[in-house]
């Protein structure tokens, strides 16, 4: 039994490694350029990143309710990518151009490689399943078995490689959510 628990454990971490990777990239490449272009001050992106940090502490707190092992949920690490999109707008003196491409790419490959430390400080899954056998899960939420071996077992590469492709995208997408935003408030 706990054999199983340490694979679903291991599965888990490293799954949800890279899916969160690329959809928290993602995420934060939208709302943290958005917030920045509307006010036009670097230092917004990272204000935002620091609200959807503690929005993380409450759905850490959700998933412990469940059951979950309360060290082995992860708070993902959206700040420091946040700063270094603030870093490119000042740089460049706001350019919103420079800011969808370089920005854009420096959060998709960052995000990964910062959240690596929580996976350098996540208790083992070994520990976790003996302690923790794996909670009764509903058939549309058990994990699938990742082909690691087809990433050269590096969930941080495969991270940063599909997060810095698809965040340059969502960057620019935030920054036209702006536009939109603008000429809604024009025909009031």
């Amino acid at each position: 039994r706990n054999a199983g628990d340490y694979i679903f454990y291991t599965d888990w971490q490293w799954t949800s490694f890279v899916v969160f990777s690329v959809s928290q990239s993602t995420m934060l490449a939208v709302g943290a350029v958005y917030y920045m272009l509307f006010t036009g001050v670097p230092g917004t992106a990272t204000y935002y990143a620091t609200i959807m940090t503690i929005y993380t502490w409450v759905a850490k707190g959700a998933w412990f309710a469940l059951g979950y092992p309360y060290d082995f949920i992860v708070v993902p690490v959206w700040i420091p990518s946040a700063m270094l999109l603030d870093l490119t707008y000042w740089a460049t003196r706001r350019n919103k151009h420079a800011v969808i491409i370089i920005g854009g790419t420096l959060v998709g490959l960052s995000f990964p490689l910062f959240n690596m430390v929580n996976l350098l400080l996540v208790r083992d899954p070994l520990e976790i399943a003996f302690k923790y056998p794996r909670p009764t899960l509903p058939a549309y939420m058990t994990p699938i078995e990742p082909q690691v071996g087809k990433f050269y077992n590096s969930p941080v590469a495969l991270g940063s490689g599909a997060g810095a492709v698809l965040t340059v995208p969502m960057t620019a997408l935030g920054a036209k959510l702006n536009t939109w935003t603008y000429r809604w408030m024009a025909a009031l």
